[in-house]
């Protein structure tokens, strides 16, 4: 479907993007405007592959449609190249927070890994600092104009370098500054979550939140290591979860499914999944099942009774917002207001919040649908 992020899609008549939504799954270096990597390239004398913001948008999307994680991971080394400085991080946050509220957003966790932040002389601290000033800007700004939207940070350590005890040990200093929980993130495929059980250990023993990629690049092992080493309370995509479901026979509309040990205490236990349908694509983590977004495996996990979120991975690669993601969803599968509604209170069960912070983001949720 040529929709982009910016198109408003009507469903019973009403605008998904004025619905209001919640987004687990969304990393800063992968939602920076493209006129502000052509300003902060220019200004800090960094080489971009196009000096055209619209030029560089659409090479964005064609290295990130390739099948390949690792490939379109490395459109990240652009993005990130931009944000080496306090101005850099701030202005990223800030725009961040001011693009998700014209998308919906209400509430909003923003991962990224400070480690990846710090050759332009910044601490982990600092840059941490940084992004959090750009979020309260953000909102303030957002505020201005008559809506509300709160965002909290995901420090996320890479998976394959050996500082993730020591981002764990920054998420929970600044606990009450910001950072809502823990992430892991980068090359699934080879280092699984066991690697940095150092620093699972530490978050646990200090309760602190904590999702984990798995599920993308791998399959079952690695979801299976997210929840016994990591302790995750949710899985970063998990789609490969549908790996461990059987069709067992099919009756006209009918689908029988059996679920292996792993995908059954997934669904009992509600363990929310972080799926990003046109990133999933992108990335080659559903080629099992097709090349389509009708073949991606959302549908059968939602109808057996996961607790599925929807997400964008990274607005600038994908070139595309939530609410494009639940507009493709809504015309793949023929879902209905209440589905997309569905999808938003999972979310917000699913968010690291307090029990009244999501009770009223709850209400929230069913006013903007009500209305």
């Amino acid at each position: 479907m040529g929709m982009d992020q910016n198109d408003d899609v009507r469903l019973q008549g009403v605008s998904i993007r004025e619905l209001p939504k919640v987004s687990l799954h969304d990393h800063l270096d992968g939602a920076v405007r493209p006129a502000t990597i052509v300003e902060l390239a220019d200004a800090t004398g960094v080489p971009i592959p196009e000096t055209d913001a619209d030029a560089l948008a659409e090479w964005f999307e064609d290295r990130s449609d390739s099948g390949s994680l690792v490939e379109y991971l490395k459109t990240f080394d652009v993005t990130t190249a931009v944000m080496q400085t306090r101005e850099g991080l701030t202005r990223v946050a800030r725009e961040f927070v001011e693009d998700l509220a014209a998308d919906g957003v209400v509430y909003g966790e923003v991962r990224w890994a400070p480690e990846q932040h710090l050759q332009g002389g910044l601490s982990l601290d600092e840059a941490v600092e940084a992004v959090q000033e750009g979020i309260e800007e953000g909102e303030d700004a957002v505020e201005a104009t008559g809506r509300d939207i709160r965002v909290g940070q995901l420090l996320t350590a890479m998976r394959h370098t050996d500082r993730s005890l020591e981002i764990a040990q920054l998420a929970v200093a600044h606990r009450a500054r910001g950072a809502v929980g823990f992430d892991i993130a980068g090359a699934e495929d080879g280092f699984p979550p066991a690697m940095h059980r150092a620093a699972f250990d530490y978050l646990a023993a200090h309760f602190f939140p904590v999702t984990v990629h798995a599920g993308e690049a791998a399959g079952l092992d690695s979801i299976r290591s997210a929840l016994i080493d990591g302790r995750a309370l949710r899985l970063g995509h998990g789609v490969r979860l549908a790996e461990d479901l059987e069709v067992v026979s099919r009756e006209g509309e009918e689908v029988f499914v059996q679920l292996g040990d792993l995908s059954r205490w997934v669904r009992d236990r509600e363990i929310p999944l972080e799926l990003s349908p046109s990133s999933n694509l992108q990335t080659g983590a559903i080629e099992r099942w097709g090349k389509e977004l009708v073949d991606h495996p959302f549908d059968l996990l939602y109808q057996l009774g996961f607790s599925v979120t929807v997400n964008v991975d990274n607005r600038t690669q994908s070139r595309t917002s939530l609410t494009r993601e639940l507009a493709l969803l809504a015309e793949a599968f023929e879902y209905d207001l209440d589905d997309l509604e569905a999808f938003q209170l999972n979310a917000v069960a699913a968010a690291f919040l307090t029990v009244e912070e999501r009770e009223e983001l709850i209400e929230i949720i069913a006013d903007g649908f009500a209305r």
